[in-house]
């Protein structure tokens, strides 16, 4: 149950719950995040720490780059990212578009 409360919590946040979701997507690194969510680099540096607390991502170094993406492979997170497939506000149809179109080259 513990670890329930803690993806639970960390999803809580609209903020947080955008990223899950841009990042079912693809994964990101935390500049093509920020251009989306439109929040300083500190902000989103932190909400991306709570969800990595939550093990709900996980990140992988790539050159200059730090991708984050889902944690699939925990099975309780897996679980709760089906319940995300069902929503579908214009918000999150946009974060979705955003997100495809994403090019760190271009805003790193």
């Amino acid at each position: 149950m513990t670890e329930y409360l803690k993806i639970f919590k960390a999803l809580g946040d609209k903020t947080r719950l955008r990223i899950v979701i841009m990042l079912k997507v693809k994964s990101m690194c935390v500049c093509e995040i920020r251009e989306i969510i439109g929040s300083s680099m500190s902000t989103i540096s932190n909400h991306l720490k709570i969800l990595k607390e939550a093990e709900i991502i996980n990140f992988q170094k790539e050159d200059r780059y730090i991708n984050y993406g889902l944690n699939t492979e925990n099975k309780t997170v897996s679980q709760v990212l089906e319940l995300l497939a069902d929503l579908d506000s214009a918000e999150i149809k946009n974060d979705r578009q955003k997100a495809l179109l994403a090019d760190r080259i271009n805003i790193c």
